[in-house]
């Protein structure tokens, strides 16, 4: 086959009927406030985990609705919880407790 030098993108649909809903349900059940988060990126724009290494708590948000669970774990133990992200939340999304509320869902559901 020719070499062109790229590549077909990887399939993105999402299966909601197959999807890992349990943490995203935790996290609401427990913290209420991820409800009204817009995923704006404030949070992310100045998070001090985010300036030296690829943490993005935007990405985790959207990755936890979506059931989106391999390699959560890794991605959470890169936050500091520092609690800047929530300090500049327009909305007033308490971030840091989602950290935590994330954290606890995953060891009791994996």
């Amino acid at each position: 086959m020719i070499d062109f030098g790229y590549t077909i993108n990887k399939d993105r649909q999402i299966d909601f009927d197959n999807a890992d809903r349990r943490i995203i349900e935790y996290v609401a059940k427990e913290e209420s406030t991820i409800s009204i988060c817009l995923i704006c990126g404030a949070c992310t724009a100045t998070c001090s985990a985010g300036n030296f290494t690829d943490f993005n708590i935007r990405k985790i948000t959207n990755m936890i609705r979506v059931g989106e669970v391999e390699n959560l774990r890794e991605e959470i133990k890169k936050c500091m919880l520092c609690g800047k992200c929530q300090l500049v939340c327009p909305r007033g999304v308490n971030t840091r407790n989602i950290i935590l509320k994330i954290n606890e869902a995953i060891k009791l559901f994996h």
